[in-house]
């Protein structure tokens, strides 16, 4: 990569994955540049968010690379955020919002230093961004669904990342919450931010987000909304179901 060219936020090789020796994903290759809002959409099994986890070395890939603004994921930690799906938490673990955001500062501090005056501010801060802040004190097990969301979005948010990994963020939240958070992705590509979502509505693509990325085991198609959702890739991803899905109402 020359000199002018800039660096890539997200660079996969040859990614493959496996459970049990079948390949839940198979050589994937992925380079989507800076400051781009990016949906990653696909069929249940497609591997939408096994390649998040394996991006974040949450899983270890049978083959392949992954590179985070031209490095190993391991030195660009401190560069990225990361929301996985609500399902996946346990929302009784007894402790409060303000908490639960102030563990998005953790990477920074250390897990010895305890979060002061300055880390409060800034979750506060994080909360008050995502409409959450009279929240603040209050135990997460007693969040609607949609507040979660908006915790998990705050907690993200409060690790000013360059590039966020986002796991069905809209997923079980209502319109109101869905317009709030996705205003809130669309402030953080203005900032020059990329963010990559898991997504599953295809009707709301072209409205949401610059890139997609069709994804079924294989890479089908990666690239500008407009270019890459045809009806010919829709059915490569979703096979029979596509002729359900349509091209998006236009």
């Amino acid at each position: 990569m020359t000199a002018q060219q800039p660096t890539l936020a997200l660079d996969v090789a040859d990614l493959t994955v496996a459970y049990d020796e079948k390949p839940v994903l198979w050589d994937i290759d992925v380079q989507i540049p800076s400051g781009l809002l990016v949906a990653v959409v696909g069929p249940n099994g497609a591997g939408k968010s096994t390649l998040l986890k394996t991006i974040l070395g949450l899983m270890k890939p049978a083959a392949g690379r992954v590179h985070i603004f031209g490095k190993p994921y391991a030195a660009q930690r401190h560069l990225v955020g990361y929301v996985p799906q609500r399902t996946s938490v346990d929302w009784d673990f007894p402790t409060t919002v303000l908490d639960v955001v102030m563990m998005g500062l953790y990477g920074k501090l250390g897990w010895i230093k305890r979060p002061g005056k300055k880390e409060k501010e800034l979750a506060t801060q994080s909360l008050q961004k995502v409409g959450m802040e009279q929240f603040a004190h209050r135990q997460i097990s007693q969040l609607s669904g949609g507040q979660q969301q908006r915790v998990f979005l705050a907690r993200a948010l409060v690790q000013d990342a360059a590039l966020y990994f986002m796991d069905e963020p809209f997923a079980g939240v209502d319109a109101t919450t869905e317009k709030a958070i996705i205003t809130l992705l669309q402030e953080l590509r203005k900032q020059g931010k990329t963010v990559i979502v898991v997504h599953h509505d295809i009707q709301t693509l072209k409205e949401y987000f610059d890139w997609v990325l069709l994804l079924n085991v294989r890479k089908i198609a990666l690239g500008p909304v407009h270019e890459s959702v045809t009806p010919q890739n829709l059915h490569k991803t979703y096979g029979g179901r596509a002729a359900f899905l349509g091209t998006m109402g236009g």
